[in-house]
C-alpha cells in the first residue's frame, strides 16, 4: 500500500477550500488503496497569523526526523507556509523528489491585508515552487497566469470536486423577495462589502466566520450573519438560497460556487478568475461587472440546469489528476 504525505499549514478542522479539497482526496486515495498522512500545525507549536488567522504559524523542530518517521512513497507540499517552507528545506537539501500546489493568490492578499508589494510576493512564489517535480493549480487560467509570473516547469490544471451526500438539490419554493446568500471566509480581501452594499430587494445572509465577522456585524444590521456552517446545514443555506453570490476578485478556483450548483442554486459573481473557470453562463450561473445585475439575471435561470451542469465537478476526477502527478 503506497503511502503520501502532505505537509500544510491549515489544521484538519478548518472550515476552507484547501482542507475541503485534501478531505475529498483522502478518501478517493484510501478507497484506491493509498494511505494519506499529513504533517501539519497541530504536530508542532504553533501561533495563528497576525491579520490572517487561518494561517498558522508553526515552529517546525524536527521536520526531517518526521518525514523519515512516516517514510512516504510520494510527498506533496500544499501550502507556502513555515511547513511548506521547512519541508521544502529538507527535501531539497536532501535531493528527496516531490511535488506541490498554488491554491491562494497570496500575491494579491498580502498587498490588500499587508501592503506588501506583489513583486516581492511573487518572487517568493516562483522560488518556493523553483525545484518541484510538478505544481498543481486550479484551472488553465491560473496555469497560464502562473507562467506569466514566471513558472517554467510543469503546471497542471487540478480540479475540484462536490460531496453530494452533502449538497444536493432539494424542493425549492422562493416566497416574495428573493433571498442571496454567501458563503465565504468574513475577510477583507474577500470583497464582502460589495454584497452586503448591494441594492437588491431580500433577505442577504452571510454564512462563515473569520476576523471581520464583529466589524461587518455592526456595520451592516440589516444582513443576517449565521457565523460557521458544515455538513447537511451548510448545504442547508445553499439550498434556501434564490442565488449565491460571490463577491471575491482574487480566488484561484472559489469551492463554494460549485456547491451551490449542486444544490440546484446559480450564482451571480463579477467575471474574473474563478468564476470565469467555473460557471457555465447562463447555465449554471450569471456573471457581470455589475454584481447586480449577475443577481437579476441569475434568478432567471432554471435549477435544475443548474445542478445538471454541475455534475461535471467530481472528486473521483480530481483525485484521478492528484494521483496522476506524484512524483516517486
Amino acid at each position: 500500500m503506497k503511502k503520501i504525505l502532505i505537509v500544510t499549514d491549515n489544521l484538519p478542522d478548518q472550515i476552507n477550500g484547501v482542507v475541503t479539497t485534501y478531505k475529498n482526496i483522502e478518501a478517493c486515495a484510501t478507497a484506491d488503496g493509498y494511505t494519506v498522512d499529513y504533517i501539519h500545525p497541530g504536530r508542532f507549536s504553533y501561533i495563528d497569523c497576525p491579520k490572517y488567522n487561518e494561517v498558522k504559524l508553526a515552529y517546525p523542530k524536527k521536520m526531517g526526523e518526521k518525514i523519515k518517521e512516516i517514510n512516504p512513497d510520494h510527498i506533496h507540499i500544499a501550502t507556502e507556509g513555515p511547513l511548506g517552507l521547512w519541508a521544502r528545506a529538507y527535501l531539497t537539501v536532501n535531493r528527496v523528489n516531490y511535488n506541490t500546489a498554488y491554491h491562494t493568490k497570496f500575491p494579491e492578499g498580502l498587498k490588500k491585508l499587508a501592503h506588501i508589494p506583489e513583486a516581492i510576493t511573487w518572487a517568493y512564489i516562483r522560488w518556493f515552487h523553483k525545484h518541484t517535480g510538478k505544481v498543481l493549480t486550479t484551472t488553465e487560467t491560473m496555469v497560464n497566469e502562473l507562467k506569466e509570473h514566471g513558472f517554467d516547469g510543469e503546471v497542471i490544471p487540478w480540479t475540484r470536486g462536490v460531496d453530494r451526500e452533502i449538497f444536493y438539490p432539494d424542493t425549492h419554493i422562493t416566497a416574495g423577495n428573493p433571498t442571496l446568500v454567501c458563503v465565504s471566509r468574513v475577510s477583507k480581501e474577500k470583497s464582502l462589502e460589495d454584497f452586503f452594499e448591494l441594492d437588491y430587494p431580500g433577505v442577504k445572509i452571510m454564512v462563515g466566520d473569520g476576523p471581520m465577522l464583529e466589524t461587518y456585524k455592526e456595520k451592516y444590521p440589516d444582513v443576517v450573519f449565521v457565523g460557521a456552517k458544515r455538513g447537511k446545514e451548510l448545504g442547508d443555506y445553499y439550498r434556501m438560497a434564490d442565488v449565491f453570490v460571490f463577491p471575491s476578485s482574487w480566488e484561484t478556483f472559489g469551492l463554494v460556487m460549485i456547491e451551490a450548483m449542486a444544490c440546484g442554486t446559480p450564482v451571480a459573481a463579477y467575471p474574473v478568475q474563478g468564476p470565469i473557470d467555473v460557471i457555465d453562463e447562463g447555465v449554471t450561473g450569471c456573471m457581470n461587472t455589475e454584481l447586480k445585475q449577475a443577481v437579476k439575471d441569475a434568478l432567471m435561470l432554471n435549477r435544475n440546469m443548474v445542478y445538471e451542469g454541475s455534475l461535471r465537478w467530481t472528486w473521483e476526477n480530481a483525485w484521478k489528476i492528484f494521483k496522476e502527478n506524484l512524483v516517486k
